[in-house]
């Protein structure tokens, strides 16, 4: 066999250029076509789910170290606050503490649950505040007149916007923004507070109340870790092109997102309206969106939905309540919009850090081999003293053995 046969030659047709891309990956598409570097090729799908995305498992390091700063957190908060008044982690003034963190609780768990199917409830804090007037109004007449209208109407109403979502594909909290415009609306029909006409006093059930959130959340947290449960659950979110419809299968946990974020929300307005002796006040309730999307965002949960902690959402929760106690302890007379506003910028500070720090380790890529020359001045096409400045020298032919090497044969 002759050293100067096809086979053997230097190919001059190259569709690589680059020395460098000589490299043997592991993770590729088989049937994609013959291309030195596999990272050229197709990647491998599931369904609507990229193999590359859900390749190993989220690590869960960053998430139970940002868990840990999140209980010092409390802890110094519940410092200051006893420091403040010992009284206020005494009963009575224990229930009070429980029942508003319990409702704070239903808010953050409702847009986090949204936030992981990737439709971001923004009508959560509207319709807290029309339950709040529900629950005022009606409560004169009996619990179950009083929240169960506030649940139907709340149930069917996160059910029309679900279809929407669903049949046209847009963007959840587009539709649930204007739900929530819809919902103010309701709530801006009263010109004056509605003082509470009922007697039914939730600090009764301060422990089983907060004890219902913590199990819920430490149970969705456990839930959101498992891969097949999470990844049905953020069907909806977009892969690829946003605007392009999903398969049916990702209308279930959309409905289900939504509608219990909404039957949450309902909850958390009534408990706040039966649990304080002040009356309710009318307004937009969207500062109460801002807190419980926030809360969700501190506590772990991604923006993009994605991933999520274990403990974040009941230790963010516990930390908020304390602290409202404590700033109306020390009359710092802080607006609610303001508190909203920071707690979400931190959330998306946390987003980011969950987002670079919790992503799957990568998957093993197999073996790199670089043809690069060293010092830059190498070319494979010819030996290096034809490279060199003022020695000119013929181009080299195709067979082997011309050139300097094959002089001495």
């Amino acid at each position: 066999m002759s050293y100067d046969e096809t086979t053997f030659r230097q190919q001059t047709n190259q569709t690589e250029t680059d020395p460098a891309a000589y490299r043997r990956r592991v993770q590729y598409d088989d049937t994609a076509g013959n291309t030195l570097d596999q990272s050229l090729r197709a990647p491998v799908t599931t369904g609507s789910f990229a193999a590359v995305e859900e390749d190993g498992r989220d690590r869960l390091g960053v998430h139970l170290g940002w868990e840990v700063v999140l209980l010092v957190a409390t802890a110094v908060i519940g410092f200051l606050l006893f420091r403040e008044d010992s009284a206020a982690l005494q009963r009575p003034a224990l229930d009070s503490l429980l029942v508003t963190g319990a409702a704070i609780g239903l808010l953050t768990l409702g847009a986090g649950l949204s936030l992981r199917a990737g439709v971001p409830n923004l009508a959560i804090g509207p319709i807290a505040l029309a339950a709040a007037f529900q629950f005022a109004e009606n409560s004169d007449k009996g619990l179950l007149q009083a929240l169960v209208p506030a649940l139907i109407i709340g149930a069917a109403g996160a059910l029309i916007v679900a279809v929407v979502v669903v049949t046209l594909h847009v963007p959840g909290w587009a539709a649930t923004l204007a739900a929530a415009l819809g919902v103010i609306v309701y709530s801006q029909l009263r010109v004056a507070p509605v003082v509470v006409q009922g007697d039914w006093d939730p600090t009764g059930q301060a422990f089983l109340l907060f004890g219902g959130f913590a199990l819920l959340a430490l149970l969705g947290g456990g839930l959101g870790a498992i891969g097949p449960i999470r990844r049905w659950v953020g069907g909806f979110r977009p892969y690829g092109d946003a605007a392009r419809r999903g398969s049916a299968k990702t209308a279930v946990p959309v409905v289900i997102a939504l509608l219990l974020s909404t039957l949450f929300a309902v909850g958390a307005g009534s408990i706040l309206a039966a649990g304080s002796a002040d009356p309710v006040v009318p307004g937009t309730g969207l500062e109460w969106t801002g807190i419980g999307l926030g809360l969700a965002l501190l506590g772990g949960t991604s923006a993009y939905g994605r991933r999520g902690g274990i403990f974040g959402t009941l230790f963010a929760v516990t930390a908020m309540t304390l602290f409202l106690d404590y700033e109306d302890l020390r009359e710092l007379d802080i607006a609610l919009f303001a508190i909203a506003a920071s707690v979400f910028a931190a959330g998306l500070i946390v987003t980011r850090l969950v987002e670079t720090y919790g992503r799957p380790l990568p998957a093993g890529t197999g073996e790199e081999w670089n043809a690069a020359a060293s010092n830059g001045t190498w070319s494979p096409d010819r030996p290096e003293t034809w490279n060199q400045p003022g020695n000119p020298q013929p181009a080299p032919s195709d067979r082997w053995d011309d050139g300097p090497w094959g002089q001495t044969r």
